[in-house]
């Protein structure tokens, strides 16, 4: 048997393992999983574990960046558009030339245009760990909408940097005039051909006979015929993903059906779950061979210099998100923003949640070992070494302290006026005042002579009456939170019982297993619905 198939289903036991640790400390599982990585490689346990670029780059990278943008409001994109956009391209410019002058000056023979690859390879922070984060700390919307926004685009524009960058090593020829245009090109033709490709896939999931499977399969294949047609023609296959997947998002509501939405957000979770696991797990693996591909650099000074860049890149980005506060308010005098006074707390947490990740390291790995008439690629195992050890020391540290940062910004949400949970339960409100109209005013003559109806406006009613009861302000003794605990143990009790007498008649002859596993089904999606409700009252 593969022996790599039975090393990668040893490691997905370990990630859920270590995931699982993670969520008992508190920790975001992105930190545990390169540490576990990083600690396995030490302990030799696993033989090692080689990453293929093309493997991050075709088969994890286009998923991983569809989920992203399925799961991204297009709502919060777009008010952040100006921010995000500037985040995504030039900060990640900026980040390159900057880390082109420091390295050519601090290593030897290191030439600029080294110097731009290895700031295209580190310039884009990686947004899982921090959302991640952000998942468990109070944090405004605002701050991981920018920052969800701005991972989607600035793998796009690292990319970009990085293949420019390499072009000129290998010829050793640069020219900026038709770097820009390229750029430019492999920008919106990228996005171009993703949003084309979606458009088919638009009409499939409209017009045709598609099922739940089928729409499930679709979203899986979306990506990769994104990817791979821009690639085809050297144009952006990241930008293709996200801009296809950010529309196809936008149009999920009227081009599938509830139980393809369900099934397919369900499926996507998982996927992306895993992809990620396995590509945190696999950074702290390389750490054996990174380092024994030095060659004649001795550890200490590749340290050293890794540890110049990490703490250029550290600074860097806190300073260029202090400066965008400025030159927001400075702007804000001449056109139209989404925050005249953005303040200085929120360009703290952005700038501090610069972790590096995936698209560093699937950069790194994608150098390729000889140039031009078989000659070695300089620095090759030095940049790889820096890249590693840039990823470990911004996750590591900026991820640990991240939930300190945010505590201390002590940043009030201003955007949206009502918690989540009041939202919830005006959304609540809303639409079973909306149903109640709807049955009194269009059906109120077969009410009457229809026991149904009335049942269903017997509990749209008790279910008004008690969001009224819980959100109200005169509630100061605690009546309504133990009217909804009371409510939600029998709830929970009569829905149990319903399971065990279905257990108890798939043991009759006369019925079907097949009807038994659908009634389960509805109980389970039933309390599932009740739980997230309650959560809301």
């Amino acid at each position: 048997m593969d022996t790599t198939f039975i090393t990668y289903i040893y490691l997905l036991l370990i990630i859920a393992f270590l995931v699982m640790i993670a969520q008992r400390i508190k920790i975001s599982y992105p930190i545990v999983l390169v540490i576990g990585g990083l600690l396995i490689s030490i302990l030799n346990i696993f033989p090692p574990v080689i990453i293929q670029p093309e493997i991050i780059f075709v088969i994890f990278l286009p998923p991983i960046l569809y989920e992203a943008a399925w799961q991204t409001s297009w709502k919060d994109f777009w008010k952040w558009r100006r921010i995000i956009f500037s985040f995504a391209f030039l900060i990640v410019l900026f980040t390159s030339l900057l880390i082109a002058y420091v390295s050519s000056n601090i290593i030897p023979g290191f030439t600029l245009a080294l110097g731009f690859l290895l700031g295209g390879i580190v310039s884009p922070p990686d947004a899982i760990s921090a959302t991640s984060i952000m998942k468990e700390v109070n944090v405004p919307k605002r701050i991981s909408a920018i920052i969800e926004g701005e991972s989607l685009l600035n793998d796009a524009s690292s990319i970009i940097v990085f293949r420019f960058a390499l072009l000129a090593v290998a010829t050793g020829s640069f020219s900026l005039q038709t770097a820009t245009v390229n750029f430019f090109a492999f920008i919106i033709m990228g996005a171009i051909i993703g949003i084309s490709v979606a458009l088919v896939f638009y009409a499939v999931h409209r017009w045709l006979p598609t099922t739940p499977n089928i729409d499930t399969v679709l979203t899986f294949v979306a990506p990769y015929i994104m990817y791979i047609t821009a690639e085809k023609f050297h144009f952006s296959g990241v930008l293709a993903v996200v801009s296809g997947g950010l529309f196809l998002s936008n149009k999920r509501q009227i081009t599938m059906s509830p139980l393809s939405r369900i099934q397919g957000t369900n499926i996507w979770s998982v996927i992306a779950f895993v992809l990620n696991g396995i590509i945190f797990m696999l950074i702290g693996l390389q750490l054996p061979l990174i380092v024994q591909q030095l060659g004649n650099i001795s550890l200490w000074d590749a340290i050293k210099y890794s540890l110049i860049i990490a703490v250029t890149l550290i600074v860097s980005r806190l300073i260029i998100a202090f400066g965008s506060t400025l030159f927001t308010m400075f702007i804000s005098n001449f056109i139209t923003t989404a925050d005249r006074r953005p303040g200085f707390k929120a360009p703290l947490i952005l700038g501090w949640a610069g972790m590096r990740g995936v698209i560093s390291l699937a950069a790194a790995l994608s150098i390729p070992l000889y140039i031009n008439n078989n000659v070695p690629f300089p620095h090759r195992n030095l940049i790889l070494f820096i890249t590693f050890v840039v990823i470990l020391i911004t996750l590591v540290l900026q991820g640990l302290t991240l939930p300190w940062v945010i505590r201390l910004a002590n940043l009030k949400e201003t955007d949206y006026k009502l918690p989540e949970a009041e939202q919830g339960i005006l959304l609540q409100k809303n639409m079973t005042e909306g149903a109640l109209k709807i049955i009194r005013q269009k059906y109120k003559s077969r009410i009457k002579t229809n026991e149904l109806l009335q049942a269903l406006q017997q509990r749209l009613e008790n279910e008004l009456a008690l969001m009224g009861n819980t959100s109200s302000q005169e509630n100061t003794d605690g009546t309504a939170n133990n009217k909804v605990a009371e409510y939600e143990a029998i709830r929970l009790e009569i829905i149990t019982t319903q399971r065990e007498q279905l257990v108890n008649f798939n043991k009759r002859a006369g019925i079907s297993e097949e009807v038994v596993k659908k009634y389960l089904l509805i109980l389970d999606q039933e309390e599932e619905r009740m739980k997230e409700q309650l959560k809301l009252l």
